[in-house]
């Protein structure tokens, strides 16, 4: 195997296991606080409280129960997939822009109660990958964008306030950030090149079609 095929194995191996890392955390972060019966809400984001600023960093890490670490953790692998494989050049930046500034809106602008789940970086996800398609117009993110209005487009319910026991804010301003990321980002990982048949002439031409005819010489002549 030469180098360039070891290169883009470790490459390939990159993407599969990097959009883990986050997922494999909150799982390990909800198990330890169950090994030792702690109850991490407490370090939930608290809108608009100085002691509530580390809840920008430490919400998205804790959930309530299995139910609402698996919805979350679900979503955070496949869609980390698509971005790290589609978008490999932003992804890093991505994640820590939908992060810090989903958490930042919240604790400016949502009820003064503990938001905590990772649902916030999941809509971020969604809507960046949607709104990729309409600001870039290349297939393959209108492809995508297509694909996630299909799997994820009823998540739009989960932005009406309303929910009892739901962060709405979350989901509202995590779509909001992953929006502007997809403006912003919107010039990084350009389209796929064209395949090279696409790009070749027509052998095909109308105009050897058109013919004139001489009636001295009793024949039709290309014109």
């Amino acid at each position: 195997m030469d180098a360039n095929k070891k290169k883009e194995g470790k490459f390939n191996i990159s993407k599969l296991l990097t959009p883990l890392i986050f997922p494999v955390v909150i799982w390990i972060v909800h198990l330890l606080s169950l090994l030792f019966n702690e109850d991490l809400s407490k370090l939930g984001l608290l809108p608009r409280n100085l002691v509530g600023l580390l809840g920008i960093f430490t919400s998205p890490l804790i959930h309530a129960d299995f139910s609402h670490l698996i919805s979350n953790t679900i979503p955070l692998i496949i869609l980390g997939w698509i971005i790290f494989s589609f978008y490999p050049k932003v992804s890093y930046m991505l994640f820590l822009f939908i992060y810090f500034f989903t958490g930042l809106l919240v604790w400016i602008f949502a009820r003064q109660v503990f938001h905590i789940g990772a649902s916030g970086v999941v809509y971020g996800f969604v809507s960046f990958l949607f709104f990729s398609g309409i600001f870039r117009r290349d297939n393959t993110s209108i492809a995508l964008a297509l694909v996630i209005t299909f799997l994820y487009g009823g998540l739009v319910w989960g932005m009406i306030p309303g929910w009892k026991g739901i962060s709405w804010e979350s989901h509202l301003f995590g779509a909001i950030t992953g929006l502007s990321a997809a403006y912003l980002f919107r010039k990084i990982d350009p389209p796929s090149k064209k395949y090279d048949w696409e790009d070749e002439p027509d052998d095909f031409d109308v105009k050897d079609l058109e013919v004139s005819y001489d009636p001295e010489k009793n024949k039709f002549n290309n014109l």
